[in-house]
């Protein structure tokens, strides 16, 4: 059981290290990074995507419960991330960073878990989880930083915005492709060729984007927002889990990738949409630290 453990969690925080320490001591030239960021989210990641909703038969799926469990958990998280920055009197650029930490994931963890606790049909669960997770995540940080902009806010350009994401567009043909049968023969290797690079190298690009001296920053709203990330989210998609009577596998991805701790990119988007990102860093910091200790516990949970 330790051996399957350590196979499990050492590879993808290993990778995190490794590409803190390639960023401070190999690559430090942030182009580098930028680069390998905009590869993993146009190509690799949608690429991974599509390979893995695409191979799942649908109808075995219990994609009803999969999508309550993890809505009302993102729900609720929504809800408790809005009362948490109040309740830590953040203006709403600050309201933001604790939003995204409160229910955005890294997914690329998720999937080296994934594929390494429960194999392929982890990784085509997990695929099937983060296609529900991403259209509600995505729909509600972009209102979130729509408000906090000057003027009228227009429902078209939103949904354009929202839609348009490449991660959205890949799971929408993911699920449209496994409904009508699966990928063709030729086209099939290809993607899952590129969907096989995203996870080493996105884990790379995470922990370069780390940064330990962004800990100093308001260290009890990233600690209670560490909590309602890792723990209470979680324990609310495990609840409502329970409640529908979902089996153990598919209970076992809603609640892993619901435990996931918040994406790097989130330190991006809030750069470059108003947000607080040094606030951001230090949440996306601290999460991914604390995930050391919290994920093993939710697997042992899940799959006890």
């Amino acid at each position: 059981m330790i051996g399957a453990y350590l196979d499990a969690f050492v590879p993808p925080f290993g990778l995190l290290l490794l590409g803190a320490f390639l960023k401070h001591r190999l690559l430090p030239n942030d182009v580098v990074w930028a680069g390998l960021e905009k590869l993993i989210f146009w190509v690799l990641l949608p690429s991974l995507l599509v390979g893995a909703i695409s191979g799942v038969e649908m109808g075995q799926v219990p994609l009803l419960g999969m999508m309550l469990a993890i809505w009302v958990g993102l729900g609720l998280g929504t809800v408790l991330s809005v009362l948490l920055s109040r309740a830590f009197r953040q203006d709403h650029p600050g309201m933001t960073s604790v939003l995204q930490g409160g229910i955005r994931f890294n997914n690329l963890m998720g999937f080296a878990i994934a594929g390494a606790i429960m194999g392929p049909a982890g990784l085509a669960l997990g695929a099937v989880a983060t296609g529900l997770i991403v259209p509600f995540v995505q729909f509600v940080t972009t209102i979130a930083f729509a408000i906090g902009r000057p003027g009228r806010l227009r429902l078209l350009p939103l949904l354009r915005q929202v839609f348009l994401n490449p991660l959205i567009v890949a799971c929408i043909v993911g699920f449209a492709v496994a409904m009508l049968g699966g990928l063709p023969h030729g086209v099939q290797p290809l993607i899952r060729s590129l969907g096989q690079a995203t996870v080493a190298l996105g884990l790379l690009a995470v922990g370069a984007a780390l940064s330990l001296g962004a800990l100093k920053d308001r260290l009890p709203l990233q600690l209670v927002t560490s909590g309602l990330k890792l723990l209470v989210v979680p324990a609310i998609t495990y609840a409502m889990c329970l409640l529908l009577g979902l089996e153990q596998m598919p209970t076992a991805m809603a609640v892993l990738f619901m435990a996931l701790p918040t994406a790097a990119t989130s330190y991006v988007m809030a750069r470059a949409m108003g947000g607080d990102a040094p606030l951001m860093a230090a949440i996306t910091t601290i999460e991914h630290i604390l995930a050391a200790a919290t994920l093993p516990f939710w697997i042992a949970v899940i799959l006890r």
